[in-house]
């Protein structure tokens, strides 16, 4: 009897397929990171790069590649082989990325196979000690009241902290002007200094200041209470209803990485973060666990991106 040689071909990939699947890996994964070292995206990758790597037999090496909304990284992932050995650490300025520039030479959902994320942070609204603002309505109320001479601040045009700071602004009715800053100790700078008298920024950086009493912080971006500040109130619960930003950040590899390799990865990221010498560093950073499936992780990326692009074109900001 004859059989077709296509139909024997397909066959006999299936078990080398699955094979190729439970040996993996068989060597060090290189683990993309868009930001350069010591930052909380960077900590957050070695962390569970660490137990990852001790599960798995094999060694995940950090390659960081920062740049402008995380593209250098992005595209280097994207155009990697699909074997499971090169991953990304994606993120919200992924999310941001889609909707404020004209063109990438990637797309971030066509392109990759969603792991899992891994956790987020909420954005803090932050005040001088001795500011007269107490709270959200004060601050609106300051905002509306000094005209011109009110100004308010966050790191870089296009960043996840400057769009925070113009939902912010649509939502509350308010024109003021939102000043640059190029990183998070110059906005602190200025705000201390009274250059500003409000700043966006996320939590981790600044949660020493604000324990110390450094920095006041009226509320927070998330939809629910950030779990080490318990008694700081949401902007979504201060009047601002739907108000919800966070930074978030997880896994990704190339499309195409064979679905059992995914899983796999999805495993082991799960058991890493709950394993208690992770969640304590997680609670060290001011970092909240935040693990999904790949499908509940493509989701979330797609609405971020739907989310960015509908504030970006509400408040008229300029596509790079």
């Amino acid at each position: 009897m004859k059989l077709n040689l296509s139909v024997i071909c397909c066959f006999a990939l299936i078990p080398c397929a699955t094979v190729s699947a439970q040996s993996y890996p068989t060597k060090p994964i290189r683990f993309v990171v868009p930001f350069g070292p010591g930052g909380v995206g960077d900590i957050t990758a070695r962390t569970v790069a660490q137990k990852m790597g001790e599960a798995m037999g094999q060694q995940f090496i950090i390659d960081n590649r920062p740049s402008a909304g995380g593209v250098v990284a992005a595209e280097m992932v994207a155009r990697a082989e699909a074997d499971g050995y090169t991953l990304m650490l994606l993120n919200n300025a992924n999310a941001v990325s889609m909707a404020m520039f004209k063109s990438l030479p990637y797309d971030t959902l066509k392109d990759y196979a969603m792991v899992s994320t891994i956790a987020g942070f909420s954005a803090g609204v932050l005040v001088a000690p001795e500011s007269p603002v107490k709270s959200t309505k004060d601050l609106i109320a300051l905002a509306r009241n000094t005209g011109a001479k009110f100004n308010g601040g966050s790191i870089q045009i296009g960043s996840a902290q400057h769009l925070a700071a113009e939902l912010f602004k649509s939502m509350a009715g308010l024109g003021y002007t939102n000043v640059p800053y190029n990183n998070t100790g110059a906005l602190i700078a200025a705000l201390r200094g009274n250059d500003i008298q409000v700043a966006f920024e996320f939590l981790p950086p600044v949660l020493g200041q604000i324990r110390s009493g450094g920095l006041r912080v009226v509320a927070v971006s998330s939809k629910t209470r950030f779990a080490l500040l318990p008694n700081v109130p949401t902007l979504d619960e201060s009047g601002l209803p739907g108000y919800d930003v966070i930074s978030w950040n997880g896994i990704a590899a190339p499309a195409k990485t064979p679905r059992a390799i995914v899983d796999r990865l999805n495993k082991e990221l799960h058991a890493a973060a709950n394993s208690p010498p992770v969640k304590q560093r997680f609670a060290e950073l001011g970092i909240e666990q935040n693990l999904k499936t790949p499908e509940e992780m493509r989701a979330f990326v797609t609405s971020e991106i739907a989310k960015w692009n509908a504030l970006i074109d509400k408040a008229r900001i300029p596509r790079l």
